[in-house]
């Protein structure tokens, strides 16, 4: 498995588990167990009915579990890739074997990327049968250790406990294989799982937090909600002060529902905090075309994973492409290999190829990359009606050319807002409906015409508006640098005062 290299703050943390399955299959049961018997503190009672995460502990380690059997949450984690979690278990009955719900879930793992192990469960059960279990796990592509593959596997019961100490000691080692790290230092930043609305305590939302600590007086953005850190609750419903990565916790106080699956960041101070809720809702005025599914990478940074179908002409070209990929690979984009193969590119690629569609309406599909290979014509055909891009390739070169283009056109990409210049308000001359007539000063930079303006206040912003018209000496002009007196006609709803600041900004994308 892959490793991650340590930052020098960094330090380890907690695995953050996602447990998966077809229904009935024993999820439920298998985390009721783990809560009765391995709680932190050894309270139990009513955990899931406040939070759908806590933490358990296994031989002095903590582990933090999501709940999502029955979970609003966990439909829109799946859409995201199970973006919250490091390391999913799928859960198969040892009676039944493998159901449409075990594929459903094996390929949302496969598409986040995380590493998985398989817990085989209902041992006890008259008709359990661990062979058979293991032996339609390889017909389904899912080969666990000792049936051809390296995914871990655990036989347990959630009757009688067998196998659970396994289990968690196998979570433990695959999270020990993933150099799972943190910086304690850093604001928080992590994962919305859910939000509610309480009649007495307004909105709430609980939060996976993946990288930093959160403490009380700071401020939570995702997306347009902002929260104040004044009330934060543990997974147990208990009052903290502070919480650290891997923590499930609850913030309550947002000034709208935070949506699910988006990326929280924790600021110190509430401009800082209005500033990043003012540059996403910029950001969604000129929305970039949808990317592949975006998480936070181990080290709490936004990242992509574009799903990927890998065909060649001979076995032992598959490890050299492997290679390639790997070189691209970055902690913004990484490349997840579906399928290995040898041969043509065919129809039943294309359809392996084809995803899910997001509540947008978007569709996200893995790419198909050939090398000395041909696409059929049916697998023509079908990818040219799904949308499903293929390629192909005979020097390997322009392969991995081609690849770090798609990963650079794909990579996460955010707005922000840069200050070009900034000018005291001295003078106000006349103010008709959102038309204000002023006069001032450049204090830094430059004031441009038609651009867009903050309106500054003691440091606080109170609207934003647009130069229409700029003036210097009385001459039109189409900036005013630093140092000179102006002229301006300001297009906003907000009243200008004299000392008020008007800050040009622009847009820019990163």
């Amino acid at each position: 498995m892959k490793t991650v290299a340590t930052q020098p703050n960094s330090i380890p943390r907690p695995p953050v588990i996602v447990v998966m399955g077809h229904i009935d299959h024993g999820k439920s049961s298998l985390l009721d167990y783990i809560r009765k018997t391995n709680i932190v503190a050894g309270e139990a009672g009513g955990i899931t009915q406040h939070i759908s995460a806590y933490e358990a502990a296994h031989n002095g380690r903590a582990i933090t579990f999501l709940d999502t059997p029955g979970h609003e949450a966990f439909s829109s984690m799946r859409e995201c890739g199970v973006c919250a979690a490091d390391i999913a278990v799928l859960v198969v009955s040892a009676e039944d074997g493998v159901k449409a719900q075990t594929l459903e879930a094996h390929k949302t793992i496969q598409a986040s990327g995380i590493p998985y192990l398989v817990a085989l469960s209902k041992i006890d059960k008259p008709n359990a049968n661990i062979e058979k279990a293991k032996q339609t796990l390889a017909e389904n592509n899912i080969f666990v250790e000792g049936y051809g593959g390296d995914v871990p596997i655990v036989s347990l019961s959630s009757k009688t406990g067998e196998g659970i100490e396994e289990l968690l000691e196998t979570i433990l080692l695959v999270a020990d294989m993933n150099t799972l790290t943190g910086d304690a230092g850093k604001n928080a930043e992590g994962i919305v799982l859910e939000s509610n609305i309480d009649p007495r305590k307004g909105v709430s939302a609980t939060l996976i937090i993946k990288d930093g600590s959160l403490r009380t007086g700071m401020f939570v953005v995702a997306g347009e909600s902002l929260s104040p850190v004044r009330i934060m609750e543990n997974f147990l419903g208990k009052s903290i002060k502070e919480a650290r990565f891997s923590s499930p916790v609850c913030v309550i106080g947002w000034d709208k529902s935070p949506k699910t699956g988006s990326v929280f960041t924790a600021f110190d101070s509430k401009k800082a905090a209005e500033a990043a809720v003012n540059a996403h809702r910029e950001g969604l005025r000129t929305k970039a075309p949808a990317a592949p599914r975006t998480a936070l990478s181990s080290k709490g940074a936004l990242s992509v994973t574009i799903p990927i179908i890998v065909k060649t002409d001979a076995l032992g070209a598959t490890p050299a492409i492997r290679k390639e990929i790997e070189k691209i690979t970055t902690e913004e984009v990484r490349f997840r290999i579906l399928n290995e193969g040898i041969g043509d590119i065919s129809e039943n690629d294309i359809k392996n190829a084809i995803g899910s569609t997001d509540k947008a309406g978007t569709e996200h599909h893995a790419i198909i990359v050939g090398f000395h290979v041909a696409i059929d014509n049916r697998a023509q055909a079908l990818a040219l009606r799904t949308g499903v891009t293929t390629k192909t390739f005979t020097i390997i070169y322009e392969l991995s050319k081609w690849l770090a283009l798609e990963a650079e056109k794909r990579r996460p990409r955010i707005e922000v807002e840069e200050t070009t210049g900034s000018a005291k308000i001295v003078r106000v001359f006349s103010q008709n409906k959102n038309k204000q007539v002023l006069g001032g000063r450049v204090a830094s930079g430059t004031l441009s015409h038609n651009s867009q303006v903050k309106i500054m206040r003691r440091e606080h912003e109170i609207g934003r508006g647009r130069i229409v018209e700029l003036q210097q000496a009385k001459a039109p002009a189409k900036e005013v640098s630093e140092g000179n007196e102006f002229g301006v006609m300001v297009e906003s709803k907000v009243e200008i005062a004299p000392n008020d600041i008007i800050e040009n900004f622009k847009l820019v994308t990163k």
